[in-house]
């Protein structure tokens, strides 16, 4: 399996500790507890356990490759990390096991991995020819092909519309249905081919690969991703103790919505506009720790080209 690659470096790494902080290493008898929601390679979990010396980690990843080669690097840390092979708005089971009622600390770094992206007969990656699987956990529930070769023209086309935010997306779609009469599809190459020759010229000159729409609607769909997290969310805002925090970083506009909204939702007063004072306890159960969606920085998007869509938006609970 061998040791992670150096080159998967944790996107907005600093950033994120130094919105933790507060919350782990707060004045208190008890150990503080964070969870990283999708521990991948355990980059951003090695600098927390780095940083903070008391902290213990649950790390949690759907993904039973990216648990091992995780247990691997964080092996030095020993008994401070908890592994949980779930999917993440798995965590108030998670959390039940390992005997926890509340945690300091939850991080969400979304979308697909680097090691995902890496390994060539996941499929994940456009610019390799390979198995159309994209299966997070792999091995369960239907591939990326099983996708391509049994939705129906509309169905399909409504996923790469919404889930690509494909403008193509119908013409694409037919030609799947069309090209799949002849033979079905099984490797990403032929479709990296198809949606090339679906989407103008013109078009094609901008926005970047011009499968790279399609593929990040079908890694969607075939892990119900956005779903998941609209659950995973209020799930771990549930499980934070007052003072603790979350924080997300997400990777294009479907995910950073749901985030939004969610946050909004949790740190706006439920009350009348222009009451003079706000009945007690009404008060936001939350606040925002940052003004917007926070982008890296240019020098950093040039270092590691992960980190250039990337938004990242926080929460504290600040009440019981």
């Amino acid at each position: 399996m061998g040791t992670p690659d150096a080159r998967h470096v944790p996107v907005l790494l600093d950033r994120c500790l130094e919105l933790l902080e507060p919350a782990l290493t707060a004045p208190g008898e008890r150990r503080r507890v964070v969870v990283d929601a999708t521990l991948g390679l355990g980059g951003h979990t090695e600098a927390m356990l780095q940083r903070f010396p008391d902290v213990h980690v649950v790390g949690v990843d759907r993904d039973t490759e990216a648990l091992a080669r995780a247990q691997a690097r964080l092996e030095p840390f020993g008994d401070r990390v908890t592994y949980a092979h779930a999917v993440y708005d798995e965590l108030p089971d998670v959390l039940a096991d390992a005997g926890l009622r509340r945690v300091d600390g939850v991080l969400f770094d979304l979308g697909v991995s680097s090691m995902q992206l890496d390994l060539a007969d996941r499929g994940f990656a456009y610019a390799q020819d390979a198995p159309l699987d994209m299966r997070m956990t792999p091995g369960v529930g239907p591939t990326a092909a099983d996708v391509l070769n049994t939705y129906p023209a509309d169905r399909l086309a409504r996923v790469l519309r919404v889930h690509g935010e494909e403008k193509f997306a119908r013409r694409i779609a037919d030609a799947v249905v069309a090209a799949r009469e002849t033979e079905p599809f099984t490797r990403s190459a032929r479709l990296v081919e198809l949606v090339r020759d679906s989407i103008p010229a013109a078009a094609r000159r901008t926005g970047g690969h011009p499968a790279k729409r399609t593929f990040q609607a079908l890694r969607i769909e075939v892990n119900d991703e956005l779903a998941v997290y609209a659950r995973a969310l209020p799930a771990a805002l549930d499980a934070l103790a007052v003072g603790g925090r979350v924080v997300v970083l997400s990777y294009h506009s479907l995910e950073d919505r749901i985030t939004k909204r969610t946050l909004a939702d949790v740190t706006t007063l439920d009350v009348p506009h222009g009451l003079p004072v706000v009945p007690a306890g009404l008060e936001p159960r939350f606040r925002l720790l940052t003004r917007g969606a926070e982008q890296a920085s240019e020098a950093e998007a040039a270092d590691n080209p992960r980190a250039r869509s990337v938004r990242l938006r926080a929460v504290e609970r600040v009440a019981a």
